[in-house]
């Protein structure tokens, strides 16, 4: 019994090593973390400094040119 369950795991590592599908979900995943790291640091709630100063600024300057 514990040699038969020995060979079943063994075949399941080989099938999950040979399958490249899930590799290559784990790699966009990690893709896609990375880039809403990089968004969220550069468009962050912070409007005191950097980007998000100049767009709250910019935001304000169309909203004072638009209004009558």
């Amino acid at each position: 019994m514990i040699l038969r369950k020995y060979v079943e795991l063994q075949n399941l590592a080989h099938s999950f090593i040979k399958e490249k599908e899930g590799v290559t979900a784990i790699e966009y995943a990690l893709v896609g973390v990375a880039i809403a790291a990089i968004v969220a640091a550069v468009f962050g709630s912070d409007t005191t400094t950097g980007l998000g100063l100049a767009l709250s600024n910019a935001m304000a300057n169309i909203v004072s040119n638009v209004q009558p």
